[in-house]
């Protein structure tokens, strides 16, 4: 479920019934993509990974010791087939972790590309916060602006020019005061 519903958005840009809630939900999960990879969570990228029999190993870039146990369930995803899904930790290294995977060929170590991710439990529901849902609800309208408007830009309240600034970088800049105390340090990078 998207942080902006359907409901939300639609209300907020007051087009009634006009529009199905498809493309409406569309503009929803694109404001996901947009907001959520900056927001703090327990997860960590997997740079690599390997198999010997029903044995998968993943591998990080950082020491995942005080992250990650074993008997832990996590959810896998981007890593392959038989990596992915709701898998629980059958051994931990300082830099990998092992769990049970369908039975295959064996692989040796190679990277995984772009990164898969390993998450654990998240403790923080974003969804419930306010500020995390007017900046999903910001996004969105920019979203819903720049395909609407002609040539995807904006208009200035004070003299109605376009923009063509809609969906760069200063989008995250108009709502990083909203988000700043759950921005994920691993997005400040760069």
């Amino acid at each position: 479920m998207s942080i902006t519903t359907v409901a939300t958005l639609r209300s907020a840009l007051g087009v009634g019934t006009l529009y199905a809630d498809a493309t409406l939900q569309s503009v929803c999960d694109a404001g996901d993509d947009v907001l959520l990879p900056f927001l703090w969570k327990n997860q960590q990228q997997i740079i690599a990974h390997s198999s010997s029999g029903t044995v998968g190993t993943l591998y990080f870039d950082v020491p995942i010791g005080d992250v990650f146990y074993i008997g832990q369930t996590v959810t896998i995803s981007n890593a392959g087939s038989r990596y992915n899904g709701s898998k629980t930790i059958t051994a931990v290294g300082e830099y990998s972790f092992t769990i049970t995977i369908t039975a295959g060929n064996n692989n040796p170590y190679h990277t995984v590309a772009p990164y898969g991710t390993a998450a654990a439990e998240t403790y923080t529901d974003y969804s419930a916060i306010a500020s995390i849902q007017q900046a999903s609800l910001q996004i969105c309208e920019a979203i819903w602006q720049a395909r609407q408007a002609p040539s995807g830009q904006g208009l200035t309240v004070d003299g109605f020019s376009p923009s063509p600034f809609t969906m760069s970088s200063s989008l995250l800049a108009r709502i990083r005061g909203l988000i700043a105390p759950y921005l994920s340090p691993n997005s400040q990078v760069g």
